[in-house]
C-alpha cells in the first residue's frame, strides 16, 4: 500500500478538488459517498485536498479513517482554524492538478456538476469555470436578499466581471491557481480576487440544495466581515464616501455659520442652541464615520506590511509542495490519529 500510494504522488494528477473543512464530522460521510463515484467515473488521475482548518470535532479522524481506503484523499492539516478563505488558500497551493476545483463539505454545492466543469474548461480552452447558483430556493429569505445585496454592490464596485450568485464552487486551470498564488493579499476574498484575473470563463447553473448536516460556517457575523473584507479589498469607494460626507458636513456647517450670524445679527441667539447642538452631534457622526473608514484601510495596509503566513501547517499526507506555499510548515509529519469507534 505505501508502494502504491507513493507512485500515484509521482503520477500527473489532472484534477484536484480542494475541500477546506471545520467541524464537518456530520456532513463527512454522505460527501464522500457523492463524491468518490463521481471522480471515479471520470477516469482521470485525481487527488481530493482535505483542509481540516483546525476542527474540534471527529473530523480529522474520519478522514483518516476514509484514507485508508481511498488513497486519493490527502489530508492537510492546519494548526489553528484560520479561516475558510485561509483554508481555501492552503489548498490551493498544495493542490497538484492540471485543473483545481473548490468545493465547500456541505454538499449545497453539488460534486455531480464538477465532470460538466471539466468537460467545458477542456472543450472550449477556459481557465475558469464557476458554479452559479441558478435556484437558491433552499435557503432562507433573508440569506436570499443579503446575498443579492452582495452581488449587486460587488458587482458596482468591482466591476461586471463578478459572476452574478457565483460563491466558492469554481474550476481553476494551472495557469490561474499560480496567478493566484502569485498574487501578495494577506486577506483573500476569492469571489472577487478570481474575475480580477481577467481569464476567459464559463459557467455552469445548478440548484443550490439545504445542507446536508451540522450548521453554517457563514453566521451573519461573518457574512458581514467578508462584505467588509470584499468592499475595502477591492475598491476605494469607502474613502470616497468619507470625502463626499465630509464635503457635505462643510456645506451643512456653512448654513449653519449663515443661520447663527443672522440670528446674533437679530439678537435671537439663545433659540440657536438647537441648531448648535445638531450641528455638533451631526459633525461628530462625520469625523467618526471617516476616521473607521480610513482606520479600515490602514489595518490591511498594516497586515500587508508585517507580511504573516495566513495559516500554518500541522502534517500532509503527501509530500508538500516546492516552495511550500503561504504557510508555514511543521517539516515533520504527526501519527494519524486513530478513529474511534
Amino acid at each position: 500500500m505505501p508502494e502504491e500510494r507513493d507512485a500515484e504522488r509521482h503520477e500527473p494528477v489532472v484534477l484536484s478538488v480542494v475541500i477546506p473543512m471545520f467541524n464537518e464530522e456530520e456532513a463527512l460521510p454522505a460527501l464522500v459517498t457523492r463524491l468518490r463515484p463521481v471522480l471515479t467515473e471520470l477516469g482521470v488521475p485525481h487527488e481530493v485536498v482535505a483542509v481540516d482548518d483546525g476542527s474540534g470535532d471527529r473530523t480529522a479522524e474520519l478522514l483518516a479513517a476514509f484514507r485508508l481506503g481511498w488513497p486519493e484523499l490527502r489530508v492537510v492539516a492546519l494548526r489553528r482554524n484560520s479561516g475558510h478563505q485561509a483554508a481555501l488558500t492552503a489548498g490551493l497551493d498544495r493542490a497538484r492538478g492540471a485543473y483545481v476545483v473548490s468545493l465547500d463539505a456541505d454538499l449545497q454545492d453539488p460534486p455531480e456538476k464538477i465532470p460538466d466543469m471539466l468537460a467545458l474548461a477542456r472543450a472550449q480552452g477556459l481557465d475558469i469555470v464557476y458554479g452559479v447558483r441558478a435556484d437558491r430556493s433552499s435557503d432562507s429569505g433573508f440569506k436570499r436578499w443579503s446575498a443579492g445585496v452582495y452581488y449587486r454592490l460587488m458587482r458596482r464596485l468591482a466591476g461586471p466581471s463578478v459572476p452574478a450568485q457565483a460563491g466558492d464552487f469554481r474550476l481553476l486551470s494551472r495557469a490561474a491557481v499560480d496567478a493566484l498564488k502569485a498574487l501578495p493579499d494577506q486577506q483573500r476574498v476569492y469571489r472577487l480576487l478570481v474575475p480580477w484575473l481577467g481569464f476567459p470563463s464559463g459557467q455552469v447553473a445548478y440548484e443550490r440544495a439545504p445542507r446536508t448536516a451540522g450548521r453554517t460556517k457563514y453566521p451573519l457575523g461573518r457574512m458581514i466581515r467578508l462584505a467588509v473584507d470584499s468592499v475595502t479589498g477591492f475598491s476605494a469607494a469607502p474613502l470616497r464616501i468619507a470625502t463626499w460626507l465630509g464635503a457635505g458636513a462643510f456645506v451643512v456647517c456653512l448654513a449653519l455659520l449663515v443661520y447663527t450670524l443672522t440670528a446674533f445679527a437679530l439678537g435671537r441667539t439663545v433659540p440657536g442652541w438647537t441648531s448648535l447642538f445638531t450641528g455638533i452631534v451631526f459633525i461628530g457622526a462625520v469625523q467618526l464615520i471617516c476616521v473607521g473608514l480610513l482606520g479600515e484601510y490602514v489595518g490591511r495596509i498594516y497586515t500587508a506590511v508585517q507580511n504573516r503566513p495566513t495559516y500554518f501547517v500541522r502534517h500532509d499526507t503527501a509530500a508538500p509542495s516546492p516552495g511550500g506555499g503561504a504557510g508555514a510548515e511543521d517539516p515533520k509529519e504527526p501519527r494519524v490519529p486513530v478513529p474511534r469507534a
